[in-house]
């Protein structure tokens, strides 16, 4: 038996803060506004993984009113969601993302994204799939305002 869940995040940049995605830091002008470092990758995944357990979102858990989570390490806050379905009896078995920026370019930080998300998740990095998108300069995301990310996440019964 496998549940799927579905995740979505999105921040707006903001000067004077690193811009982490998928654990990683990327070399941009700008980071992502957020409570926690405000991995918009983690975050979409986190809210996947929950949802596919029908366990409530990162804001439940993870509540942005708490100061334990100021600063957090997003991939920490991942980690924490695969212990809790785990706990369920849930594994994760694979996951998708897609993350829409106009910049900077992620192709050539996909590699390293992959593999640290597959560490958080305890899965192969051929169970991790990461996709870059542009807005075509629609929205806020293409006005580079923000990023949005979408993911989906697959657990099977352990």
């Amino acid at each position: 038996m496998s549940r799927t869940g579905i995740g979505y995040d999105s921040h707006r940049f903001v000067e004077g803060r690193p811009l982490v995605l998928g654990g990683q830091v990327i070399p941009h002008t700008m980071g992502l506004a957020g409570h926690s470092d405000a991995d918009a990758i983690a975050h979409a995944l986190t809210d996947a993984i929950l949802g596919a357990a029908a366990a409530g979102d990162i804001g439940t858990h993870f509540p942005d009113t708490d100061d334990r989570w100021k600063g957090a390490d997003s991939l920490q806050l991942l980690r924490a969601a695969c212990a809790l379905v785990g706990q369920r009896g849930l594994g994760v078995a694979q996951v998708d993302v897609t993350v829409i920026l106009e910049r900077p370019k992620l192709g050539p930080h996909i590699p390293a994204i992959r593999t640290a998300l597959a560490g958080a998740l305890g899965i192969a990095v051929d169970a991790v799939s990461v996709k870059a998108k542009t807005n075509e300069g629609m929205g806020f995301v293409g006005r580079g305002e923000g990023i949005a990310t979408l993911a989906v996440a697959t657990l099977e019964v352990r």
